[in-house]
């Protein structure tokens, strides 16, 4: 059997899986804070085994290398909702998960549970300094530029100012983070990351996707051209092969 088969399919499964990151992107476009996702693609040299000729030059794989995330930032939109927040410039909202690690987003779209704990549409506590922040019933919420929350009673006396807590926000280097399968951000090690104090947001704001859809939606036009070459070049493959096979059937 051709080799050939064996380098179109690597390519075929490699661009279907790049085709897979963008349909993805796509759908995040209205995702807010979301990190638009890349599948880096490389060449790798067909290995040959012991007492067998060198490999051509032109024998090569296509490898799912690695995957890169676009942490350039999105358009901030206003909003005026109470507990929306969006990040100015680099940095991180530290979330508080159920197993007593954290993860890091941009989309600063919370909410108040039935408990009183400012959390995600999702249900997941947002970190502060001393655990999850829980705001108080009957209250005015205030989020300053640093995080802190500070609340004021809606029926008492409007010059009394209660700090509740401080969101906490992170700037760990960009390499270090992976996305996991939730979309949320993590360290590496699973530890987690450092309160950074240069790291600013906005009330009332929230950032958009950082997708550009234009560009996802050319990819994907030169991705499925990609793939149809790659089926072309297996369809040659299969044709070539059984011209062969009828040579050798008329010795």
């Amino acid at each position: 059997m051709d080799k050939l088969i064996y380098t179109a399919m690597t390519g075929a499964s490699a661009t279907l899986g790049r085709q897979a990151a963008v349909a993805h992107n796509l759908a995040n476009v209205t995702t807010h804070g979301y990190r638009a996702e890349e599948h880096r693609l490389r060449a790798a040299q067909v290995q040959t085994h012991n007492n067998m000729p060198a490999a051509l030059p032109t024998r090569a794989f296509a490898v799912d290398a690695s995957t890169h995330s676009d942490f350039s930032e999105g358009a901030l939109m206003h909003t005026g909702g109470t507990y929306d927040i969006a990040l100015k410039g680099r940095g991180w909202i530290a979330l508080a998960l159920p197993d007593g690690s954290e993860a890091y987003t941009r989309n600063g779209g919370f909410e108040i549970s039935e408990n009183g704990v400012m959390q995600t549409r999702g249900g997941i506590p947002v970190q502060g300094d001393g655990g999850p922040i829980t705001i108080p019933p009957d209250s005015r919420v205030t989020i300053e530029r640093d995080g802190t929350i500070s609340v004021t009673a809606a029926g008492g006396a409007q010059n009394t100012v209660t700090a509740v807590g401080r969101i906490k926000l992170v700037n760990p280097p960009e390499a270090d983070l992976k996305r996991g399968p939730d979309g949320l951000f993590r360290l590496n090690t699973g530890d987690a990351a450092p309160q950074d104090e240069g790291v600013k947001v906005a009330a009332g704001y929230l950032e958009n996707s950082n997708v550009n859809p234009v560009e996802q939606m050319v990819a994907m036009i030169s991705l499925a051209r990609q793939f149809e070459m790659q089926i072309k070049l297996l369809t040659n493959a299969e044709m070539n092969d059984r011209a062969a096979t009828q040579v050798l059937a008329q010795r």
